[in-house]
């Protein structure tokens, strides 16, 4: 499945249940045609309809998405971002995102300027390792371009007041945590390049 970034509605979490095979959380949600099997990105991770009703549906978390996402501590009323996978010759009006949350970040500093709202996060090494200024990041889902890179681990993010409207990241404060997915072009460069390196030693 892919996503391209592009919230199209903010969710509710209705229930939470943890069980022996993970969480499953029912959302509110404005969606009427879903259909079992179907994949969502819940802030940013990719998740599967197991159950529908009228205005929700349910996913459920299994344990490797619960240790890489934050979804143990999310409560009922919280929103969240929600994009339906995308179909064969839709718009990619974000960037490629795969719905596979690469860690947790954290909000450092946030500064408000005349037509943006500035935000430095520290990030994993996996995250920072793949980021560059002007490349793109998946904050909880959103597709954002990193503004620049003020100090090792750290990325800077401009948010506009659209998608503070449209989006659950006008709740971004110090210390708030956001999943992040680092960007799929990054990720193979890294690991083409790792390889080689590998190969190169061995032969030498």
């Amino acid at each position: 499945m892919m996503f391209s970034g592009i919230v199209t509605a903010v969710g509710t979490v209705r229930t939470t249940e943890i069980g022996a095979d993970g969480l499953s959380i029912a959302i509110a949600a404005p969606f009427e045609d879903l259909t079992l099997g179907e994949s969502v990105a819940v802030d940013g991770a990719c998740l599967t309809v197991g159950e529908t009703g009228p205005g929700w549906f349910g996913v459920r978390a299994v344990d490797t998405t619960l240790e890489r996402t934050r979804f143990r501590a999310y409560q009922v009323g919280q929103r969240v971002n929600l994009e339906r996978a995308l179909q064969v010759g839709d718009r990619l009006a974000g960037h490629l995102v795969q719905g596979h949350v690469d860690g947790i970040g954290r909000v450092r500093s946030v500064t408000q300027q005349v037509d943006a709202r500035v935000v430095d996060l520290d990030v994993p090494p996996a995250v920072a390792e793949v980021a560059v200024p002007l490349g793109s990041v998946a904050v909880d889902g959103v597709s954002l371009t990193i503004v620049a890179i003020p100090t090792p681990g750290v990325i800077q993010i401009s948010l506009i007041p659209f998608t503070l409207q449209h989006t659950t990241l006008d709740r971004l404060a110090p210390g708030v945590e956001v999943h992040l997915e680092g960007d799929l072009i990054g990720k193979y460069v890294k690991s083409m390049l790792e390889r080689r390196e590998l190969v190169s030693g061995k032969r030498d």
